[in-house]
């Protein structure tokens, strides 16, 4: 826990020493200073929860003392003990949040006492609320500044999206009306994708049908990467086909089949 320091302030030094032996009980570490500017001097060189200041002093009254506090050190506690009571001053202190509590001389030990530790509590409250509050708005820029990077990440996937989808139509207008057929055959048989070229050579309704059913066994099971030729349908011309497993470079599974017309005369089939 934080040592507990407390500031006392009076151009008496008998009274400061009374309060000093009062107070020693608590563990509280004590500063003395005999007067206003005093004071502010010490506050200048040490942090400090608690003040007790008297209120008739020469040079600067204790009101005067502690409106400087609050505008120096607006944390601090500020507590005004006085022989006498100039009631307009110090009514005006407490309105205005200069002065925690007023106290008269001859001041109750044990009432001075307890107002002092209550005193202390609400110094080490306001200081834990500044902590949290400091801990949330850190928080909270640190929350603005991940959200910030998904905004961005988010803006950067869509666009990366949209350019992949567009590349894709692209491609898929582009395999849509090459001059030759092309197949894709999962690993499960089932035809996956096939152009126009594709129909043309092996008939309508290819996309989810057995490739077997579709197209013939010869190029179906032909050597991979060599050409082989076989009649399609109603077709006159044999066609002229290549066929290649998938997976070398992709996650893909399955064989693609590309296929051209073969004129009779430079076929074998």
């Amino acid at each position: 826990m934080t040592e507990r320091t407390i500031l006392l302030v009076d151009d008496e030094a008998n009274i400061i020493s009374a309060l000093t032996r009062l107070l020693r009980p608590d563990g509280y570490r004590v500063l003395r200073a005999l007067g206003g500017r005093e004071g502010l001097e010490v506050l200048a060189q040490n942090s400090v929860g608690v003040i007790v200041s008297d209120q008739r002093m020469p040079e600067m009254t204790g009101v005067e003392f502690l409106s400087n506090v609050k505008e120096l050190y607006p944390d601090t506690v500020r507590m005004v003990l006085s022989g006498y009571t100039d009631l307009n001053s110090v009514t005006d202190a407490i309105n205005r949040g200069a002065v925690f509590r007023f106290f008269t001389k001859p001041w109750d030990d044990d009432l001075l006492r307890a107002n002092i530790k209550e005193a202390f509590r609400y110094h080490e409250m306001k200081q834990e609320n500044a902590h949290l509050t400091h801990e949330l708005k850190k928080a909270n820029d640190e929350l603005m500044r991940v959200n910030s990077m998904l905004e961005a990440r988010v803006e950067q996937k869509a666009f990366e999206s949209s350019r992949n989808l567009n590349i894709l139509l692209v491609t898929q207008d582009i395999l849509e009306h090459l001059p030759v057929g092309v197949v894709g055959v999962g690993d499960d048989g089932v035809i996956a994708i096939a152009n126009e070229m594709a129909h043309t050579f092996f008939g309508e309704s290819l996309l989810g049908e057995q490739a077997a059913e579709k197209i013939p066994r010869e190029l179906l099971e032909g050597e991979e990467g060599v050409a082989r030729s076989a009649r399609v349908g109603t077709s006159l011309e044999p066609v002229f086909c290549w066929r290649k497993k998938l997976g070398g470079s992709s996650m893909a599974k399955g064989s693609v089949l590309v296929s051209i017309s073969c004129p009779r005369e430079n076929c074998d089939a």
